[in-house]
């Protein structure tokens, strides 16, 4: 008998389990990669959902800074209205690829600016979160 012949078997029932557990890897990773993708354009749109949404509350909202603090302040309003509407559609119209792209190219572009966005939206994501507690306790009590 050679030493192939005696090699062969044994190189074939390591390789079958090894091999199996990298295809099992590899679906695992394929699998959490297409869920991740999921959830990155339920939450891309959620979030022009809730853009929008913000949109109108600032639009809605012009009119009674027009009454209070003038005109002009209520013409800011708007127009940070529209931008967030603007921004709204810029979202809904790009793909996950094209957003991730985008948000790489202006951290490094402007960390520091990404770095205070990033600290001002946690700072209002908690704010409306906790309110949003705040409103299940009331109605529950």
């Amino acid at each position: 008998m050679s030493t192939e012949t005696l090699e062969s078997p044994t190189a074939e029932k390591t390789a079958g389990p090894a091999q199996t557990l990298k295809d099992g890897a590899a679906q695992i990773s394929k699998d959490a990669g297409a869920k991740a993708r999921t959830y990155v354009e339920d939450g891309k749109a959620r979030a022009g959902v809730a853009l929008d949404e913000l949109a109108k509350l600032m639009t809605d909202a012009a009119g009674t800074v027009d009454e209070k603090v003038g005109a002009q302040y209520g013409q800011y309003a708007r127009t940070a209205a529209e931008a967030v509407s603007g921004f709204s559609e810029s979202l809904k119209s790009k793909n996950v690829d094209d957003l991730i792209a985008d948000a790489t190219g202006f951290v490094k572009k402007s960390p520091a600016i990404a770095i205070g966005t990033a600290a001002a939206i946690g700072f209002v994501l908690i704010r409306l979160v906790q309110s949003g507690l705040n409103a299940d306790t009331d109605g529950k009590a």
